[in-house]
């Protein structure tokens, strides 16, 4: 009778493929290396999810408005400081303040040259120089007066070559003087430390 009885027993229901506890035992029994694989894929999807421009930040945000928007905290996420840097400015080379300070005073004597002839050549074609001698002949009168010529003391040849001379003089001076003044320089920033500049990063 015990017999009959056990044999009459309803069967358990027979697990289907998909159900969950399968699945889990599918899994265990895959080998290590594909779930460490599958393991550190899902982290680096998730890393990248965060650091993405469209996840969720906390810091403060504008809308399009133009007004701030706080993130979860409520507080406004503090704003990048440009960056500065102080500098002292201690030794100048004297040799490079030569070279620069000589072809800089020779730029300058020509522009002065090219200047000058430009002007006088301008006062000529407008007749200044024969207005002026017709004025002083008219003051004077007689064969003084006929015989003055402007252009005899203060022409076009003798401006110019009075003006190359200054020029050069001029490169020779300034080029004596900004030499000296990197030495005076270095040796003040010797004793004093020298100029202090702050440089800063340009916001832009």
């Amino acid at each position: 009778m015990a017999d009959r009885r056990a044999d009459d027993t309803p069967l358990a229901p027979r697990r289907s493929l998909g159900a969950p506890g399968q699945a889990k035992d599918d899994a265990s029994r895959r080998p290590l290396s594909e779930r460490v694989s599958a393991a550190v894929s899902a982290a680096s999807s998730a890393v990248q999810q965060a650091a993405s421009p469209s996840g969720p930040s906390t810091g403060t945000t504008t809308s399009t408005s133009g007004r701030p928007v706080t993130g979860p905290s409520g507080r406004p996420a503090p704003r990048a400081r440009t960056r500065r840097a102080r500098l002292r400015l201690v030794h100048l080379d004297p040799w490079s303040v030569m070279k620069t300070s000589f072809l800089l005073s020779i730029a300058f004597g020509i522009v002065t040259v090219v200047s000058v002839a430009v002007v006088w050549a301008v006062l000529g074609a407008a007749g200044v120089w024969d207005s002026i001698n017709s004025t002083v002949t008219d003051v004077l009168g007689g064969e003084s007066g006929s015989t003055f010529d402007v252009q005899n003391y203060v022409g076009t040849s003798r401006v110019l070559g009075f003006t190359m001379i200054v020029a050069v003089v001029d490169v020779i001076l300034i080029t004596a003087i900004a030499t000296l003044g990197a030495f005076l320089y270095n040796l003040a920033a010797a004793l004093l430390g020298g100029l202090e500049v702050t440089l800063a990063e340009d916001d832009h």
